[in-house]
């Protein structure tokens, strides 16, 4: 085995190390450190803790950020659903509107069966009393003179 002397490893060094690595291999692109961008603010019915961690916030951030959107989204849900509850009232005041008419053309067909009705008892009589008299009328001529005094 051949003697070769191992350096320790220094963490210092970790990040020029990783640099020149990159700048050596072309297909590798060193990228400058970013500091992470502030998060947007939690929402108003959440605070983080005093004693929470760097870890324990990005965790909690990530999803309150989560259940917040889904509970837009059930929000939008909700504005589908009170457009449908609107275009039903509009259906049920339609539909209310058509029983009320229902309810006079009913009325008026009753009235004017009710008027055809006495109208035909009105004729039958009036046709019979007409017949009643032709066949008096018919009889009084039909009889001889002398047959009308006895």
């Amino acid at each position: 085995m051949k003697n070769s002397v191992v350096k320790p490893f220094d963490v210092s060094r970790l990040e020029d190390d990783v640099r020149e690595l990159a700048q050596k291999t072309p297909h590798i692109q060193a990228v400058d450190y970013a500091q992470r961008t502030a998060a947007p603010p939690v929402p108003a019915y959440v605070s983080h803790r005093d004693d929470a961690t760097e870890i324990g916030k990005l965790s909690a951030e990530a999803i309150i950020k989560e259940y917040e959107e889904t509970a837009k989204e059930i929000e939008g849900i909700g504005e589908v659903v009170k457009d449908m509850v609107r275009r039903c009232e509009e259906l049920a005041g339609s539909a209310s509107t058509m029983l009320k008419d229902i309810k006079a053309t009913a009325e008026r067909y009753r009235k004017e069966g009710k008027r055809m009705f006495q109208e035909i008892e009105t004729c039958s009589s009036t046709t019979d009393e007409v017949r009643r008299l032709c066949e008096s009328f018919r009889d009084k001529v039909a009889t001889r003179p002398d047959e009308r005094a006895t």
